[in-house]
C-alpha cells in the first residue's frame, strides 16, 4: 500500500506565506515525477507545479515567482513553499505522485487527500 499525506495548510492573511508537505509512504521502489493541484469551490482541479525525478520545476503562470516547489528523495516528501499569498490561491491543496512498488512494475498514479488552504483579504 502507498499512502500520499499532505500537511501545512491553514489560514493565512494576504500577502504571508505556507509551507505544504507532502510525505509519501507504503511499499514504494522509486518516486518519479511529482505534482501539487489545487481545486478552488467550485472550479476544475488544476496543476499548479510539478518536479521531476531529476528535480526540473515547472509552474503555472499564477504561481511563478511566489511558489516554490522542491523534494526530498531521502525522505519521500515534496514541499510547495507559497509566499505572497493572495486571497485567489484559496483551494484544497492536493498532493500527487507516479510511484513505482517494485522493478518490475509500471509507474502507478497516486493522491493525497488534500490540505485546506485560505487566504484572507
Amino acid at each position: 500500500q502507498v499512502q500520499l499525506v499532505e500537511s501545512g495548510g491553514g489560514l493565512v492573511q494576504a500577502g504571508g506565506s505556507l509551507r505544504l508537505s507532502c510525505a509519501a509512504s507504503g511499499s514504494i521502489w522509486r518516486i518519479d515525477a511529482m505534482a501539487w493541484y489545487r481545486q478552488a469551490p467550485g472550479k476544475q482541479r488544476e496543476l499548479v507545479a510539478t518536479i521531476t525525478g531529476g528535480s526540473s520545476t515547472n509552474y503555472t503562470d499564477s504561481v511563478k515567482g511566489r511558489f516554490t516547489i522542491s523534494r526530498d528523495n531521502a525522505k519521500k516528501t515534496m514541499y510547495l513553499q507559497m509566499s505572497s499569498l493572495k486571497p485567489e490561491d484559496t483551494a484544497v491543496y492536493y498532493c500527487n505522485a507516479a510511484i513505482r512498488q517494485t522493478w518490475w512494475e509500471p509507474f502507478s498514479d497516486y493522491w493525497g487527500q488534500g490540505t485546506q488552504v485560505t487566504v484572507s483579504s
